[in-house]
């Protein structure tokens, strides 16, 4: 059995379709006597979670592994985004029901910018899960092309985009390109004890992105980039003032190498071409109308 934590966000949904996907493809050997993983996911609401045919849902809350641990029992391995949890209590309790392997997602800032706060906690959590005994894949994405939902209230209101370092390309990733290498490590081989820093195929800015989102809704939208002291006014107000700057730092404010780098694992992995911010931004129109 496979356990899904995180089912109903970016990554997690986009898991699940692949994990359908995979189980469709592997009929006939189930047929033939071989059969495919159960697939259980968390969720606080299975009534509203509209999970694919075939998924067990589990109602709990992933603040709270107490309220469905008991779930546990039978999984094999563990689908985990990093710090959505008491990850402690989270990976003692996949402990305790037996999963031999845990998939983490963690990111990219890990190796990036390791002197930030949000980089030393994800990487606290990695070595948890290592030093755990379970076998364990860590997932290291770049910023996912779903955080252009930031700007979804605004050009909804068809009010202009405010954005910093808008001509900063950083190699965005589709968080379906992060759950389709999620569900290799999950069934197949040869995954276990690695470390994949994953990243879109292509690096693409800021008013690159907004460019994308107005093709795709086929109307302007306004671009404006303000400086790093009023982007750090607004988004303190939302994430606090450490992780404003962390935010930042990452989106442009201090570019290196390792962020800036586009790599390959996304196809090496899955055998198909990472997706571009463009495929997410038509995928996802619907959102920003």
């Amino acid at each position: 059995m496979i356990f899904v934590t995180g089912a109903t966000g970016n990554i997690g949904r986009a898991l699940l379709d692949e994990l359908r996907t995979h189980r469709d493809r592997h009929r006939d050997r189930h047929r033939e006597g071989r059969r495919t993983d159960t697939v259980k996911a968390l969720t606080r609401d299975p009534a509203r979670a509209a999970l694919p045919d075939g998924v067990v849902p589990v109602a709990g809350d992933l603040a709270e592994p107490e309220s469905w641990k008991s779930a546990l029992h039978g999984a094999r391995s563990l689908f985990l985004p990093s710090l959505l949890g008491p990850d402690d209590r989270i990976v003692e309790a996949a402990l305790e029901a037996g999963v031999e392997h845990i998939v983490l997602v963690s990111s990219i800032t890990v190796q990036s910018h390791p002197h930030l706060g949000p980089a030393q906690e994800n990487l606290a959590v990695e070595r948890l899960v290592k030093a755990s005994g379970a076998d364990w894949t860590v997932l290291r994405p770049t910023q996912f092309a779903s955080n252009s939902l930031m700007w979804a209230e605004s050009i909804r209101a068809h009010e202009p985009v405010h954005a910093p370092y808008a001509d900063i390309p950083l190699p965005t990733v589709h968080p379906a390109d992060i759950a389709a290498v999620a569900r290799v490590a999950l069934t197949e081989p040869g995954h276990r004890g690695r470390t994949y820093a994953l990243t879109g195929p292509e690096p693409v800015t800021a008013r690159q992105q907004v460019g994308a989102i107005a093709a795709a809704l086929g109307r302007d939208v306004p671009f404006v980039e303000v400086d790093r002291r009023d982007a750090y006014e607004r988004m303190a107000a939302v994430f606090g003032a450490d992780a404003a700057d962390a935010v930042l730092d990452v989106t442009g404010g201090d570019p290196n190498d390792e962020l800036l780098a586009v790599r390959d694992t996304v196809t090496r992995i899955t055998g198909a071409p990472g997706r571009t911010f463009r495929q997410w931004a038509a995928e996802n129109a619907a959102l920003f109308r």
